[in-house]
């Protein structure tokens, strides 16, 4: 690629890449590159179908910039349903000690970083777990800020076993496309984003059901199960929740193309005391 000399010259190297926003693109791309060398690079890597987000470093989120690594899950702005829904209830915790928050297949962090940031200072603690060490990565620089503890591994696995029976909010944003249809997303996500992070087996709901049937043991009496998935997966994903003892009930948004399942845990029976 010659060098890039102009907004106009970007524009129309993302326009015939086949870039839908070329305009807004060329703005960011433009904003953030420190020289004409670097801008040309990263719209060369862009024009070749590399996520935007990638290319730039950072993905907005929540009114964030969050770190994302070449090859980490990018955030979408459908997942910011999630983290308002999980605000809502965290602010219904009505206690002096912190919300202790858990977000399962984290990729980046995005909705750790979130909620700590939504949560008045002090008053959440946040554990994140991803399988992927260069999610892992990323994770921990965004994180970082608020003392967010991230663990590598699988699901639950890496968790330490003081939080069993204390988690407030429990929210993931599990891998929930079917293998089949794994060949219809788009390259930016087929070819840039690891499968781990896309691949939900055959129905799309295997680890969707792994995160549900441990659930309980790690939730606290009251706490609360987020689960991120389609319109299509929404009544398979509750069912899942349900079997695991959790009240469930599915939250939508229009605007953003989102559901989201949430379970509840049955509070804690109310014990009681000797007559007099």
């Amino acid at each position: 690629m010659s060098p890039v000399s102009s907004l106009s010259t970007v524009v129309a190297t993302l326009r015939a890449a086949g870039c839908v926003f070329a305009e807004d693109e060329a703005d960011l791309l433009v904003s953030a590159a420190r020289t004409p060398e670097e801008l040309t690079l990263m719209v060369e890597r862009r024009a070749r179908g590399l996520p935007l987000e990638h290319v730039l470093g950072w993905a907005e989120f929540c009114g964030l910039r969050i770190d994302v690594d070449p090859g980490v899950f990018v955030p979408r702005r459908r997942t910011e349903f999630l983290v308002r829904q999980a605000v809502a209830l965290a602010h219904g915790h009505a206690r002096d000690v912190p919300v202790v928050v858990v977000d399962l297949c984290c990729g980046s962090g995005a909705m750790g970083a979130a909620l700590a940031a939504a949560l008045p200072p002090g008053r959440v603690e946040v554990h994140a777990v991803d399988i992927d060490p260069a999610a892992v990565r990323c994770a921990r620089r965004n994180l970082a800020a608020v003392s967010g503890h991230v663990h590598e591994g699988d699901l639950y696995g890496p968790l330490p076993a003081v939080l069993r029976g204390r988690v407030d909010l429990l929210v993931a944003s599990p891998p929930y496309v079917p293998t089949e249809a794994i060949r219809l997303l788009p390259a930016e996500a087929r070819v840039h984003e690891p499968m781990v992070a896309l691949d939900g087996g055959a129905d799309g709901l295997d680890v969707v059901r792994r995160v549900a049937r441990a659930a309980p043991l790690w939730l606290a009496p009251g706490g609360h199960l987020l689960v991120e998935t389609s319109r299509r997966q929404a009544p398979g994903t509750a069912e899942a929740v349900a079997r695991a003892g959790l009240d469930a009930r599915t939250a939508d948004c229009e605007e953003l193309g989102a559901s989201v399942v949430i379970g509840t845990m049955p509070a804690a029976p109310v014990v009681a005391g000797p007559r007099v």
